[in-house]
């Protein structure tokens, strides 16, 4: 029986540290990003804002300061807007300039988590680092949605991970390490703000706390850098905010005071429970967020449930991962806001956790060294059952995507560009709720309906886009108008509405 067991569990190991399991699962997921989101739009999740700040950059040389399709002030700093308009100076196409950022933040998040788990934990641990950053409800969906959060999830993990390696190697802080961490630090801030102190800082003084109580002649292990990166790369930040309210028009009260103020109130933006995060991660970070609270019973369960046993036993920097992470859940569960994907920055540290669990932390004791491998098996099987997972769950909503015509805008925008090129049409498009719409028509603003008639019976204008409800009231309006062939499909009514094209 015994000798079976051993078997077994050999058989294991030889299939997860093989060549093919790490490029079969490394495939799937690039695989899995590079689809999860067909047919690719902008019509849900603020991407349409997002993608408009690079087109102002491009068309109207707005670098610092954009707006929205309705011509609210943008709320978000303009670093992800400078890369996509760099991006798509060099290729040409807004489709590659507004995914791809995100897309390739994904992958290195991805390639480093690898590489961390691997150097410390071994291959096995490393391949199921990456697993469990791929194969997940989050990851997929967050690596080519035109949004800020895979960016600055890249960074915040830079950031950890640089603290993470210093702690590890034992080493004082030195300048350069401290000008790396402000010109991380500077970046985080240029793309969505002070964010990044909720899911650094509540981790780095827990862990500092914990230094204090070292044991005599125990080494200095230290979390933190010193206080001018921080302050400096704020200052940066703030040039930009003081920047903004004495110039930018409106910047005050839609950006200071109704995109950060009010995230701490309950007035204006929904709030949540404060359990909200929680649930929500065991469910988007299946099967892993079971298979870490199942190692950390068995654990806990043979030390006889010394929870102080454990917290002493653990190394260093596994105590600065479970810092990084739950510092960083408390605090943004704390803030009344939230949105799913506003936590995703603590995904790849709990990869990171899950690592150190399946190949065994450095500091535990050496009869509770050899569990790991007892575990593989059961690892096996959660890595079978996320590809299930998130597999059939991505292959699912891009099926349902396609059938339910959610790119109809996109297609319907597309066939206006060409005709309107093909017959040198002067167009334009009535505003609409579907912000989306002027990034598929290539339009930098909407026409007001009274200009619309004035330029349309000056001769000024050959085509007009507009819903299919307004559609019959400005024929009357329009002189010489009728509606053309070309209609949006269909759409439900949670999707927005349906569009037509009005030509002479």
């Amino acid at each position: 029986m015994q000798r079976d067991v051993s078997t077994s569990l050999g058989m294991t190991a030889s299939l997860l540290e093989g060549r093919w399991a790490f490029w079969t699962i490394s495939a799937l997921i690039v695989l899995l990003f590079a689809v999860a989101n067909l047919p690719w739009q902008l019509d849900d999740y603020d991407q349409a804002k997002q993608a408009f700040t690079s087109f102002q950059i491009i068309k109207e040389g707005r670098w610092l300061y954009q707006q929205t399709p309705h011509e609210h002030v943008a709320t978000k700093p303009p670093l992800v807007g400078w890369v996509s308009a760099g991006l798509f100076t060099i290729t040409g196409s807004w489709e590659t300039a507004w995914r791809l950022p995100c897309f390739l933040a994904a992958i290195t998040i991805a390639i480093l988590l690898l590489q961390a788990a691997r150097s410390a934990y071994g291959v096995i641990a490393g391949l199921i680092a990456l697993a469990a950053f791929g194969l997940n409800l989050l990851s997929p969906r967050l690596a080519t949605l035109v949004r800020t959060d895979m960016p600055l999830a890249l960074v915040i993990f830079l950031i950890g991970l640089v603290i993470w390696q210093k702690i590890r190697a034992r080493t004082e802080w030195r300048l350069q390490d401290q000008v790396c961490m402000f010109a991380l630090l500077t970046i985080a801030m240029l793309i969505k703000g002070p964010i990044v102190y909720a899911f650094l800082l509540p981790g780095i003084a827990l862990f500092q706390l914990r230094g204090r109580a070292r044991p005599p002649g125990a080494p200095l292990q230290s979390a933190w850098c010193g206080w001018w990166p921080w302050i400096a790369s704020l200052a940066v930040f703030l040039l930009w905010v003081v920047g903004g309210i004495l110039f930018t028009a409106g910047f005050f009260d839609q950006v200071v005071m109704r995109e950060f103020v009010a995230r701490f109130g309950e007035t204006i933006h929904r709030p949540q429970p404060l359990y909200f995060y929680l649930p929500h991660m065991l469910h988007k970070f299946a099967p892993w967020s079971l298979v870490m609270i199942s190692i950390t019973i068995f654990d806990l369960a043979s030390r006889r449930w010394r929870i102080g046993a454990a917290f002493r036993d653990m190394s260093a920097e596994t105590f600065w991962l479970l810092c990084w992470s739950l510092g960083g859940l408390v605090v943004m569960s704390l803030i009344p806001s939230k949105r799913v994907d506003r936590i995703f920055p603590i995904v790849p540290p709990l990869c990171l956790i899950l690592a150190a669990q399946i190949g065994g932390d450095a500091a535990l004791p050496r009869k509770l060294s050899g569990v790991g491998a007892a575990r593989r098996p059961y690892v096996a099987i959660a890595l079978v059952f996320s590809i299930c997972f998130a597999g059939g769950y991505t292959i699912f909503k891009v099926i349902s995507a396609y059938r339910d015509h959610h790119d109809a805008l996109v297609i319907f925008g597309r066939n206006v560009r060409l005709e309107a090129e093909a017959h040198h049409w002067r167009y334009e498009a009535l505003s609409a709720k579907d912000e989306g719409l002027l990034l598929y028509l290539r339009k930098t603003h909407f026409i007001e309906p009274d200009r619309a008639f004035t330029e349309w019976n000056r001769g000024n204008l050959d085509a007009l886009v507009a819903s299919t409800e307004k559609a019959p009231a400005l024929l009357s309006e329009l002189r010489d108008a009728s509606l053309s062939s070309l209609k949006s499909n269909e759409r439900n009514k949670e999707q927005g509405k349906d569009y037509v094209l009005i030509t002479r």
